[in-house]
């Protein structure tokens, strides 16, 4: 018999290698041994809305997981995906660099990327295309500051 633990561990290797309905099987099983973890509830919220078409439910109940779970930037991924299968881009970007101010990681990056987004200009009341903005802007991401 396997641990909640290892359900869950073995739920976010299936994810990652895109087996989504098996996933989903290991994330309930898990969630029924462990009713506590918010991590798990979220990618079960995520997947009910990818292959049982519960948008609706799934993203009202990611954003309670947020509220619970605030300091957990993988939450706010799943989310942000919720938000993005909804429709909601700007939620989604919102929701998503709230997660990477939370901590980096590269899977937020990447589809804050995806979205085809750029960072306000570093001195606001400058246009994007003026040189100082330019300039600052290519040091501050050269010095992992932005």
């Amino acid at each position: 018999m396997s641990t909640a633990r290892e359900l869950f561990e073995k739920g976010e290797e299936l994810l990652r290698k895109g087996e989504r309905l098996a996933a989903l099987a290991s994330f309930e099983k898990s969630l029924k041994l462990d009713e506590s973890n918010l991590l798990c509830k979220s990618y079960l919220a995520l997947l009910s809305a990818t292959q049982r078409g519960q948008l609706e439910n799934a993203v009202k109940a990611s954003e309670d997981i947020v509220e619970q779970s605030p300091g957990e930037p993988l939450v706010y991924l799943n989310l942000g995906r919720l938000y993005l299968i909804a429709e909601r881009k700007q939620d989604a970007v919102t929701t998503l660099r709230k997660g990477a101010s939370i901590r980096k990681l590269p899977e937020i990056e990447q589809l804050l990327e995806s979205l085809g987004l750029r960072k306000k200009p570093v001195i606001g009341f400058l246009s994007r295309q003026n040189p100082i903005n330019k300039f600052l802007g290519l040091l501050l991401k050269k010095l992992h500051l932005r």
